[in-house]
């Protein structure tokens, strides 16, 4: 079972996501905010999944390919939000 984090980028908005045998189980959406900024807006973990750790996952992902573009992250979804409130090795990106 892979429980790798994918990212999925269409022109202005993208996703990041986990698949379990081939299924997608949890997905967080952003949008590009100009060139230097991306907004998380929704974090959803299918049922049965609570408690496996995989919106964090992708919130860490995020936070990575953030670094690696040198762009800021606002992280309007409640849950993401409170994910960079809890973790402060994050707060670079914001």
């Amino acid at each position: 079972m892979n429980e790798e984090v994918q990212l999925e980028i269409n022109d202005r908005k993208g996703f990041f996501y986990i698949e379990v045998d081939g299924k997608t189980e949890a997905k967080m959406t952003f949008v590009f905010a100009g060139p230097n900024k991306i907004i998380i807006d929704h974090t959803e973990v299918n049922e049965g999944n609570n408690g496996k750790g995989f919106g964090k996952k992708m919130v860490t992902k995020a936070v990575e390919f953030a670094r690696e573009k040198d762009i800021a992250i606002v992280p309007l979804c409640p849950f993401a939000k409170n994910v960079f409130d809890k973790t402060p090795e994050f707060a670079d990106v914001l």
